[in-house]
C-alpha cells in the first residue's frame, strides 16, 4: 500500500539508526528585509547543461539543523498538523504512518532536518516541526561548523520557524524567487541533508502547482519529481537562477524513500510569514469559528445559486465571532472584505490573513439572495478558548476522551440538518482532531442517535451514556450515526490520555 510521507521533524535519526527519519511536515519561509544576493549564476538548467554553478553559488547556504528533545517529547509528541494530514490521506484510501524519533536508552533523543540562511548575520528559515518541542537546537554549517541556534519566533499554523546563530563572519545566503512564476515542466533543485548522510542535491522539474494537503490555511503546494527524502524537510527548492522558490517538506511512497512524487511550499507564501516572525516572534492569525465545505453543483442548485462557489458553512461553533455575526449552518459565504470567495480554502485564508479585531462586510447567499454581514475577526486565543469550551462546558458538552463536542437537537438545527421529527439524539457541535472520534470519521452535523444501543435525546444523554461506557472497562463505545438520512454504526475507542 502506497503511503504519504510528511517530513515531520524531518528527522533522520542520529547515531545508529540513521535511515529511521520521523514523517515531516511542510514548512513555509518567509523573507526577513534585506537579504543577501547569492553570487550571480547564468541559466544552466537547459537540457545538457550543468549544475554546478548553481549548486557552488546554494549550497554553502544550506545548514542542518539538529534538536535534542525528551524522550517522552520524541516517542508521543503528534502535532496537529501531522493529524489532519492523517486525516486527508486515509480519507483518500492511503494510510498514513506517524514515525518520531527514536529513544535508544537514553534519556534524550535526536533529530534533524534541513534548513537555509537567508541573510548575513545567520537568519535561518525551516519548518516549525523540525524544532518543535526541542530542548537544545544545533545547526550544522556546509564547512562542518556546529553553533548553538536560537529560536527567533515560529507559527505552528503554516508551519515556519525562524532561528538566529551566531557567526563569527559574515554568512553565505540564499536569495528569494518567485513560485509564482513557476511553470509546469520548469527545471528546480532540492538540497537538504536526507537521512543525516551530509548535504545533497537532486534535481527534477514542477509536476504540478496548487496542491492542497488539507493541512491548514495556507495549503498550496508544489508537485515535484526530484527526489527527496526523510531529512530534506526544511532545505530549499530553487531555480534555474540559484534562488528559492519552495521548501522541501513531503513525499508520497510505498517503500519510505523517493518515488518521484513530492511537495514543496511556495517561497511566495512564506515571506510575509518570516518577516512577521523576525519581528514579533509569532503571528496572530484570524479566526471565524465555522466548519466548512465546498459548494458541489448539486448543492449550488438546491439553493438556487447561479454557480457552484462558495464555502458551504456546515457548522458555527457558540459564542464566536461567527455566531455573533449571525452567520449561521447552510449559509454559502460568497464574499469577504468584496473580495470573492470561490472555494473554502479562499475563505480559510482570507480570514487567517486578517488581523485579530478587524472588522469586515462577509456576503452570503441564504434563503435564496445574498445578505451582507458585519464580522468582527477574532485570534488565535478565541480558537483554542472555543476549543476547549467545546469539550467541556457551555452550549457544548463532550464525550470523555474521545473528543467530540455534543449539541441538543433544537427545532432550528432539525431544520438546518433536514432531519424529520422522529429523529432524535444529539448533535456532533465540533470534533477534536487529535482525539479518536475524528479517526473514526465523526464529523460536525453528524447526529448520535445511540450509544452502545441505549437511545439518547440530548446532549446531556448521550454524554451520560458515554461516560457510563468508559466507567464500564469498556476499550471503545458504540455509536448509531444519522448522516444524511442514512444511519451508521461507528466504533470510537477511548482515547488513552
Amino acid at each position: 500500500m502506497s503511503k504519504i510521507l510528511l517530513k515531520h521533524r524531518t528527522a533522520a535519526l542520529l547515531g545508529a539508526a540513521l535511515i529511521a527519519g520521523t514523517a515531516a511536515l511542510p514548512f513555509t519561509i518567509n523573507a526577513a528585509t534585506a537579504v543577501a544576493a547569492p553570487a550571480e549564476v547564468s541559466g544552466t538548467f537547459a537540457p545538457g547543461g550543468s549544475f554546478a554553478p548553481i549548486v557552488d553559488a546554494d549550497k554553502p547556504a544550506v545548514v542542518t539543523v539538529t534538536t535534542t528533545m525528551k524522550a517522552t517529547d520524541a516517542s508521543d509528541q503528534q502535532s496537529p498538523m501531522d493529524e489532519q494530514f492523517r486525516q486527508f490521506f486515509e480519507q483518500q484510501g492511503i494510510p498514513f504512518p506517524h514515525q518520531a524519533p527514536k529513544n535508544e536508552g537514553g534519556q534524550h533523543a535526536m533529530a534533524l532536518g534541513s534548513g537555509f540562511i537567508i541573510s548575513p548575520d545567520g537568519v535561518i528559515v525551516t519548518n516549525n516541526h523540525v524544532i518543535d518541542n526541542a530542548m537544545d537546537i544545533k545547526v550544522t554549517l556546509d564547512d562542518g561548523t556546529e553553533l548553538p541556534a536560537k529560536l527567533v519566533g515560529t507559527d505552528p499554523k503554516s508551519d515556519i520557524a525562524v532561528l538566529k546563530i551566531q557567526a563569527p563572519k559574515p554568512l553565505a545566503t540564499v536569495a528569494w524567487g518567485d513560485s509564482d512564476k513557476l511553470k509546469l515542466g520548469d527545471q528546480i533543485l532540492a538540497i537538504g541533508n536526507p537521512f543525516g548522510i551530509g548535504t545533497t542535491v537532486t534535481a527534477g522539474i514542477v509536476s504540478a502547482r496548487g496542491r492542497d494537503l488539507h493541512s491548514g490555511p495556507y495549503d498550496d503546494f508544489i508537485q515535484i519529481d526530484a527526489p527527496i527524502n526523510h531529512g530534506n524537510s526544511g532545505g530549499p527548492l530553487v531555480d534555474r537562477d540559484g534562488h528559492v522558490v519552495g521548501i522541501n517538506t513531503a513525499i508520497y511512497s510505498p517503500n519510505g524513500g523517493s518515488v518521484g512524487v513530492g511537495f514543496a511550499i511556495p517561497s511566495d507564501e512564506a515571506k510575509m510569514i518570516v518577516a512577521k516572525l523576525q519581528k514579533d516572534g509569532s503571528i496572530e492569525h484570524g479566526y471565524l469559528g465555522v466548519q466548512i465545505q465546498a459548494v458541489t453543483k448539486d448543492v449550488a442548485d438546491a439553493v438556487g445559486l447561479s454557480d457552484a462557489q462558495g464555502a458551504l458553512v456546515a457548522a458555527v461553533s457558540g459564542d464566536t465571532p461567527a455566531a455573533r455575526a449571525g452567520i449561521k449552518t447552510g449559509d454559502i459565504v460568497t464574499a469577504v472584505g468584496g473580495e470573492a470567495v470561490k472555494t473554502p480554502k479562499d475563505l480559510s485564508r482570507l480570514v487567517a490573513d486578517m488581523s485579530p479585531g478587524a472588522k469586515q462586510t462577509m456576503t452570503v447567499w441564504r434563503d435564496g439572495k445574498s445578505t451582507d454581514l458585519n464580522v468582527t475577526i477574532g485570534g488565535n486565543d478565541d480558537g483554542q478558548k472555543q476549543a476547549a469550551a467545546d469539550e467541556s462546558d457551555g452550549k457544548t458538552q463532550s464525550g470523555p476522551s474521545i473528543g467530540v463536542g455534543l449539541a441538543d437537537l433544537t427545532p432550528d438545527a432539525r431544520q438546518e440538518l433536514n432531519l424529520p421529527r422522529s429523529v432524535n439524539g444529539a448533535v456532533v457541535a465540533s470534533v477534536n482532531p487529535d482525539k479518536p472520534a475524528a479517526a473514526a470519521g465523526i464529523q460536525t452535523g453528524d447526529v448520535i442517535v445511540s450509544v452502545n444501543d441505549r437511545p439518547v435525546h440530548d446532549a446531556s444523554d448521550a454524554k451520560a451514556a458515554v461516560a457510563s461506557a468508559a466507567k464500564s472497562g469498556r476499550k471503545s463505545v458504540l455509536l448509531l450515526i444519522e448522516r444524511g438520512g442514512n444511519k451508521t454504526f461507528v466504533a470510537v475507542p477511548f482515547s488513552a490520555a
